[in-house]
């Protein structure tokens, strides 16, 4: 057993004197190793290349369709306004006494909205009243001098008739007499200047009443009152904020409260200049909001503007609902489908289609598919198709309408892949 231990350890040992082997073989291995990495390389580039970089591709959506596609003949974007609407603000700053009024609150016209603090103007009215006081104590005070010196002048007319009978007939010099009538002179000028400082105090209190008077009526400039029927749309003021007047032209919102007639709400959309054509007034529409894309109301053109605007060459067209408001607000986004003929009651209550472009529409592992794009990557979506429409299919299960897809999704295309918009061709 030991001998046979011994060969096994003699069988282990390297013969240095021994040649080399031949590096012909040794090529030919290297070589079949770097050609099994390169064909697995290019096997696995695509799953590489699909992780590393984003597939460009080209994007669609699913659209709701109503019935009165058919007859539309154009389609504009506006927003919800009301026709009737006004922003009050104060006509003098100060801070908020007190708040009558909460957003979504319908007023009626007159009704207080907020009171200002009226500390300061009380104040100054306060002081006005004291200066009238003190005008009209001065007045008083001329006019008595006026008798005083109506006195004085006549009790010298007196006198002075007197002494001038006296020296007439001899009896005394005509000195005294002459002296009297210089003095009921003078006194007589006394008069007339305490009659015009009398006249003049008693204007000065009449125009510091007058001021008392204007600065109570700006007691009333600080309650805002409802100038019309509607709602209150914003957060108003709350005690102790400091409000002013909005300042003409400027969208500074220095606490003025929005007030609109929701019973006036219309939809003002930018339809291009050539096309203007298309729409007629009093042409009947369709109106889709945004907030409720499953719903339709009736709507006709009331309005189109006589100005255009140069920038954009558009013209803003003002469509009424026909239908109740129940549920829309001011500026909501909606869309304006302008019709050719009247929706009809069976129409308007038909629900809209969910149609998915054909494009979008690809098979994976024997399921027809959708892919929906979610930021820069997508997301693989099962659809169940109806009935073909157009170019494309109604949709009887998948994603809502608005939903952003792959139009003509590569063979490669994966869940979860990253993806980013293919730039129109110029």
């Amino acid at each position: 057993m030991a001998d046979h231990l011994s060969e096994n350890l003699a069988s282990l040992k390297i013969d240095r004197a021994a040649p080399p082997p031949s590096g012909g073989h040794a090529k030919w291995v290297w070589l079949g190793v770097v050609v099994a990495l390169a064909g697995g390389g290019l096997a696995l580039w695509p799953t590489v290349e699909a992780s590393l970089f984003k597939t460009s591709v080209e994007f669609t959506s699913i659209a709701s369709v109503s019935p009165a596609q058919g007859s539309v003949q154009l389609t504009a974007a506006g927003y919800v306004q009301a026709a009737i609407a006004s922003r009050v603000a104060p006509k003098v700053p100060g801070r908020v006494l007190k708040v009558h009024i909460v957003q979504g609150q319908k007023v009626e016209a007159g009704q207080p909205l907020i009171e200002l603090d009226p500390a300061d103007d009380e104040a100054n009215i306060a002081a006005a009243k004291a200066r009238v006081a003190a005008a009209w104590a001065q007045a008083k005070g001329a006019q008595a001098r006026v008798a005083t010196a109506e006195a004085d002048l006549n009790e010298t007319r007196i006198r002075a008739s007197r002494e001038r009978k006296l020296a007439d007939s001899g009896a005394i010099a005509t000195a005294g007499a002459e002296d009297l009538e210089s003095r009921m002179a003078s006194l007589g000028e006394n008069v007339k200047a305490a009659k015009a400082t009398a006249v003049a105090s008693a204007a000065e209190a009449a125009a510091l009443n007058s001021q008392v008077e204007v600065l109570k009526t700006g007691l009333k400039n600080l309650t805002l009152t409802a100038p019309i029927n509607g709602t209150v749309i914003n957060k108003p003021p709350q005690i102790g904020e400091f409000v002013g007047p909005q300042p003409a032209g400027m969208a500074v919102d220095m606490g003025g409260i929005r007030v609109a007639d929701f019973g006036t709400l219309q939809v003002d959309t930018d339809i291009p200049e050539g096309r203007l054509g298309q729409v007629k007034l009093g042409a009947p529409a369709e109106i889709v909001l945004d907030a409720y894309p499953g719903q339709r109301f009736r709507g006709r053109v009331k309005e189109i503007t006589p100005q255009v605007d140069r920038s954009k060459a558009t013209v803003i067209v003002k469509v009424a609902f026909v239908d109740p408001t129940e549920g829309v607000l001011p500026d909501m986004s909606a869309r304006v489908s302008f019709l050719t003929e009247e929706l009809n009651e069976a129409a308007l209550k038909a629900p809209p289609k969910i149609v998915v472009p054909g494009s979008a529409v690809t098979e994976r592992s024997g399921s027809k598919v959708v892919f929906v794009v979610e930021g820069d990557k997508v997301r693989m979506v099962p659809v169940k198709l109806g009935a073909s429409f157009g170019d494309g299919f109604e949709l009887a299960s998948g994603p809502s309408p608005g939903t952003q897809v792959v139009k003509e999704p590569p063979a490669t295309l994966a869940d979860g892949q990253k993806v980013k918009q293919q730039e129109a061709a110029q």
